[in-house]
């Protein structure tokens, strides 16, 4: 199992979803490879909704322009 720290890198605004830069989320997954492009990136979006209440998808902020990846 991996732990992974994803953090957001710029602001952006659009669809009604407000991102700030260095919002954080952790997310534990089976696999070692990158959780953002791993099933659709689905495990951030998830911990997202969870921590901040923001669908990240639907602002199109799932990719790794937006968002650092860090393993711990």
């Amino acid at each position: 199992m991996a732990r992974f720290r994803i953090t957001t890198k710029q602001m952006n605004n659009c669809n009604g979803v407000r991102i700030e830069p260095g919002m954080t989320v952790e997310v534990v997954t089976q696999s070692m490879s990158n959780p953002v492009s791993t099933n659709g990136g689905q495990v951030v979006a998830d911990a997202f909704m969870r921590i901040y209440g923001i669908d990240i998808k639907k602002c199109g902020a799932l990719s790794m322009v937006y968002l650092n990846v860090e393993q711990l």
